[in-house]
């Protein structure tokens, strides 16, 4: 992980996001509106430190403490139309959980690693995709309600948004 993280406060709440120092290393996704396409599916990218009770992107509350975050994407099931443009997320897992760094779970066995995080049937997730070229670390407004935390992956700038929840 890069020594440095990001760290959003407010309410009460502080959310630090570290990303990995490397990118993991895949075989390039031909998916349909995936923008990290060289991340395996369930590679780690990254870590998220919570000091009180926070919602994920369905407003589903997390514990505070630390989890990992790993990539998915999701399905194209009907399920999750309109949640986001592109189909990219960061699975939650509890870090206690997650005990092998280099492991790419397959879509199942994420899903339910996550779920331990939500405490739900639906993992936790945070919206994510590969930053437009000129985007500088750090937090930035994206709409009326969501907070995107801006941080380099590797080489790639990544955007995960912290703040903010879907509603259709």
């Amino acid at each position: 992980m890069q020594q440095q993280g990001l760290k959003v406060s407010g309410s009460g709440i502080t959310v630090e996001v570290w990303f990995r120092s490397t990118e993991p290393a895949g075989s390039k996704s031909t998916e349909p509106d995936v923008t990290l396409t060289t991340i395996p599916q369930g590679a780690l990218v990254g870590a998220l430190r919570v000091t009180g009770n926070y919602t994920d992107r369905r407003g589903q509350t997390i514990k505070p403490g630390v989890y990992t975050l790993r990539y998915s994407d999701y399905p194209v099931n009907g399920d999750h139309q309109g949640v986001a443009p592109q189909r990219d997320f960061l699975l939650l897992v509890p870090a206690g959980n997650d005990s092998d760094p280099s492991s790419t779970p397959n879509f199942d066995a994420l899903v339910a690693m996550s779920k331990k995080a939500s405490g739900t049937p639906h993992p936790a997730v945070l919206s994510c995709w590969k930053s437009d070229e000129g985007t500088k670390p750090g937090l930035s407004q994206s709409g009326d309600t969501d907070w995107v935390v801006n941080g380099m992956l590797g080489k790639d700038m990544i955007s995960v948004i912290v703040v903010g929840t879907f509603s259709s």
